[in-house]
């Protein structure tokens, strides 16, 4: 199996979640996608984060029923807070699984925050799908630059579940400007 994990609060999940998965699937070779809501993103402020059951259900709607894609709270149910720990976890418990972690460009930009970043990195190889604004600097950012000699060129995609970390790829094509962090500003505004 060729798995994509893409992790986040899904506060609220939107079309753009949804088309990040069907690009990472179809240019990985992926045979699902499994999202991993998270209970709160340690770098983020989650005060207003809606209750992980109601990230979940709406993460479940907006999918409908692609049997490909899953999605789960589980890091509450193991107690992760961190994603390093989490794909350890995963990959204890998965072995055989070619995992492949599936993030926005926006986060590469902020990725050497991340506890063990080049842990994660050593772990499942990477996958950067773009995001409206965030082409030019993302690769620029301090982890992408020191990752930069593993970098595939994103023709190879589809060979990057099969390699060994650190790997990653830029995935282009995708350009909507969802977001979720405007998304709940709207809600909290009422709008």
């Amino acid at each position: 199996m060729r798995i994509g994990l893409f992790g986040g609060t899904f506060d609220p999940p939107h079309d753009a979640h949804l088309a990040a998965s069907l690009l990472a699937m179809k240019r990985l070779k992926l045979d699902r996608v499994w999202w991993l809501v998270t209970p709160g993103n340690p770098l983020k402020d989650t005060h207003g984060l809606a209750p992980l059951a109601e990230r979940i259900r709406a993460a479940k709607a907006l999918v409908g029923h692609d049997p490909r894609i899953d999605n789960s709270g589980f890091e509450a149910v193991i107690k992760t807070r961190y994603t390093y720990d989490t794909l350890q976890f995963l990959k204890r418990r998965c072995p055989g699984v070619k995992f492949v972690w599936v993030m926005g460009a926006d986060n590469l930009r902020s990725f050497y925050r991340w506890q063990r970043w080049r842990g994660i990195a050593a772990l499942v190889p990477i996958a950067v799908v773009d995001r409206m604004g965030t082409t030019l600097y993302a690769t620029a950012g301090r982890a992408a630059q020191a990752l930069m000699r593993y970098r595939l060129p994103e023709g190879a995609a589809a060979g990057l579940p099969d390699r060994n970390p650190p790997a990653w790829t830029y995935l282009h094509g995708l350009k909507s400007p969802l977001s979720s962090t405007a998304l709940r500003a709207l809600r909290t505004a009422g709008g």
